[in-house]
C-alpha cells in the first residue's frame, strides 16, 4: 500500500525523466549503449557461431539490447521512457553500422561473424580445422545423423556455416566408400587391437585403414590409436 501512495499514475515528469539523474544524463545512457553494444557483441563472438546458429551476431544482438531495454521501460516505475527511447535510438544505429562495415570489408565479416569451414572431406575430419570450432565431435554426428548420414563414407564434403549449420554434399552411391560409423552404439565400440581383419576407421578423424588381425596401429593423420570397424552402407534416404 506503501508504494501505491508513492507513486502518481501518470505523473509525465516520473515517465519521461529520472527524479535522481539530470537530463544530461541521457548522453551517458547513449554512451552505455554503445559500450554494451560492444560488450554484447563480443560475447556472442566468444560463444561461437554454434550458440548463434541461425541468427546473424547482428540480428541476435539487437534482440538482447532492446528486449532487455523494453522490459525494463514497460515493468518499472523508475526506468524513464526516454532512456529506453535513448536505447531504441542508439542501437539501431549501431546495428545499420555494423551491417555497412561488414558489407564494406569482407575481411571484417570474416572474423566477426565467421565464413563457411571445410568440416569433413572425402569421407574424413578435416582434423585441424574441426579443432579450431567450438563444436564437438558428439555436435557435429548429431547434425549429421539429422542427415541421414550413417557414416563418413557417404560424405564427399561437409561445412559449417557462419550460422552454425552444417551442409553436407554427399557421394553417389556407387562412390560410396568405407567410413567411419556415425551411430551413438557404433561409436563406442573402438579397439586398439583389431579383432579381425578388414578396413577400419580411426575414431577421432574417420581416416579408413586396412588392418590385420589382432594388429595395432596409430592412425598417421591425427595419431590416435583407437579404431572402429569402417562401414560400407549406401545412403538410403
Amino acid at each position: 500500500m506503501l508504494l501505491a501512495a508513492t507513486i502518481q499514475p501518470f505523473d509525465w515528469n516520473r515517465l519521461l525523466f529520472s527524479e535522481d539523474a539530470p537530463p544530461l544524463f541521457l548522453l551517458e545512457v547513449a554512451l552505455r549503449c554503445v559500450l554494451t553494444y560492444f560488450m554484447v557483441i563480443g560475447a556472442l563472438r566468444v560463444t561461437g557461431r554454434r550458440g548463434v546458429r541461425q541468427l546473424s551476431i547482428f540480428e541476435l544482438s539487437i534482440i538482447l539490447a532492446l528486449g532487455s531495454a523494453a522490459g525494463d521501460a514497460m515493468l518499472y516505475d523508475d526506468t524513464p521512457l526516454l532512456h529506453a527511447a535513448v536505447v531504441f535510438i542508439i542501437v539501431p544505429i549501431l546495428y545499420l553500422l555494423f551491417n555497412k562495415a561488414t558489407e564494406k570489408f569482407p575481411r571484417f565479416s570474416d572474423w566477426l561473424e565467421g565464413r563457411p569451414v571445410l568440416l569433413v572431406e572425402d569421407g574424413r575430419i578435416c582434423i585441424d580445422e574441426f579443432r579450431q570450432q567450438n563444436l564437438t565431435q558428439k555436435e557435429l554426428f548429431g547434425e549429421m545423423r539429422q542427415l541421414q548420414v550413417e557414416h563418413l563414407g557417404q560424405v564427399r564434403r561437409a561445412y559449417i556455416e557462419a550460422t552454425g549449420n552444417i551442409s553436407i554434399y554427399f557421394y553417389v552411391d556407387e562412390d560410396v566408400q568405407p567410413g567411419l560409423p556415425i551411430w551413438p552404439e557404433r561409436l563406442t565400440q573402438t579397439y586398439r587391437h583389431a579383432p579381425e581383419a578388414g578396413p577400419y576407421a580411426c575414431a577421432t578423424c574417420g581416416k579408413v585403414r586396412e588392418l590385420l588381425k589382432a594388429a595395432v596401429a596409430r592412425c598417421p593423420v591425427c595419431q590416435d590409436d583407437h579404431w572402429i570397424p569402417a562401414c560400407e552402407a549406401k545412403r538410403i534416404t
